[in-house]
């Protein structure tokens, strides 16, 4: 199994990858899921040392893309920002080829997508984007697997995002360039996608890909609906602004009833109950939420496995 994409095989955005690529992700995440399952220790990284250098809080995807590690026979080393010479201004350039002889790749989550650009332009070794202020590339991918779980196919599926145009909502823009699956983004004037990214993805998707300022419409007929929090990681400052712009978006019985009658919902977490989402929505019977944030393990695993080990 390998990965069509660029040159050493970084995924640092959905754009860069081929719907080949998807395939495989896709299906190695669902036989990695079953053999879990079966109780079959896996080995396929043994020897092998994943790096985690993180800038922001994590909880879920720094314990998946560990215990993927650990759970293929590898060794995961989390490294906090600050405890490097990062934090004491070391060029990018000169920790990336540092790294590239310790690692057999290195996760990151970062502020600044350019910094996860400049460690992959350097390291020779595969960098994985953990998150940025503009992308979530990993997260979506445990998100499609997910949304093929229950729904059998992404072809044809309507995917409804309601809420903020940001780096979730830029990932599911890049996916919906690639395959064969709709989605409506419904967002507040002020914070709709980057325009760049959305004229983009819309030259391939075309009329797949529609923006809109009524949740309603975005959610009507949706066989998957999908939200974030209002304020993410270092818009703090901003929650009360935000709160007031984005209330009219909040996913809760009544927006539901709006979508399909087997819809699922689905949220990456953390969750501010009864503020992007109601209580009764994230704990009812229409969530996928816990099976969407397991499958991150399992995405993860593909991830690694096919990167580092081929």
């Amino acid at each position: 199994m390998t990965l069509e994409v660029i040159l050493k095989k970084d995924i640092l955005t959905l754009s860069a990858l081929n719907p080949s690529d998807f395939s495989v992700l896709f299906e190695r995440a669902k036989e990695l899921k079953s053999r879990h399952k079966k109780g079959i220790c896996e080995k396929s990284l043994a020897g092998k040392t994943v790096g985690l250098i993180f800038e922001k809080p994590s909880t879920r995807t720094r314990i998946s893309f560990e215990a993927a590690t650990a759970q293929l026979g590898g060794m995961p080393l989390f490294i906090s920002a600050g405890d490097t010479q990062l934090s004491r201004s070391e060029p990018i350039a000169d920790t990336a080829r540092v790294l590239e002889r310790y690692l057999d790749a290195l996760v990151l989550r970062t502020y600044s997508h350019a910094m996860q650009e400049e460690f992959a332009g350097i390291a020779s070794i595969p960098i994985i984007n953990a998150l940025t202020d503009r992308y979530h590339p990993c997260q979506v991918l445990s998100d499609l697997f997910t949304v093929i779980e229950y729904k059998q196919t992404l072809a044809g599926i309507n995917i409804a995002w309601v809420g903020d145009g940001n780096n979730m909502a830029h990932s599911w823009i890049n996916a919906a360039a690639k395959l064969d699956f709709s989605i409506t983004l419904a967002c507040p004037a002020d914070y709709m996608p980057d325009e760049k990214i959305l004229s983009a993805a819309k030259e391939a998707a075309g009329d797949r890909i529609i923006v809109t300022e009524d949740p309603v419409a975005a959610v009507s007929g949706a066989d998957v609906v999908n939200t974030d929090v209002w304020a993410s990681m270092g818009q703090e400052a901003e929650s009360n602004k935000r709160r007031q712009a984005f209330t009219p978006f909040q996913v809760n019985r009544e927006l539901m009833s709006h979508a399909a009658k087997d819809a699922i919902v689905m949220h990456c977490l953390p969750a501010h109950r009864g503020e992007e989402i109601s209580a009764e929505v994230l704990d009812g019977s229409q969530s996928a939420v816990w099976d969407q944030t397991e499958n991150k393990l399992h995405m993860h695993k593909a991830i690694l496995e096919i990167l580092i080990a081929g």
